[in-house]
């Protein structure tokens, strides 16, 4: 593969498990009120 599309590969990958880790954590410390 070419030296960009690693590149690339890797920036998709660390902003999707980025996004669910930050989003775990998020949920982690803010659980949903489902108190309803």
């Amino acid at each position: 593969m070419d030296i960009d599309a690693v590149i690339m590969m890797i920036v998709a990958l660390v902003t999707v498990w980025g996004g669910l880790l930050g989003a775990v954590l998020h949920l982690s410390r803010h659980p949903e009120d489902t108190s309803e």
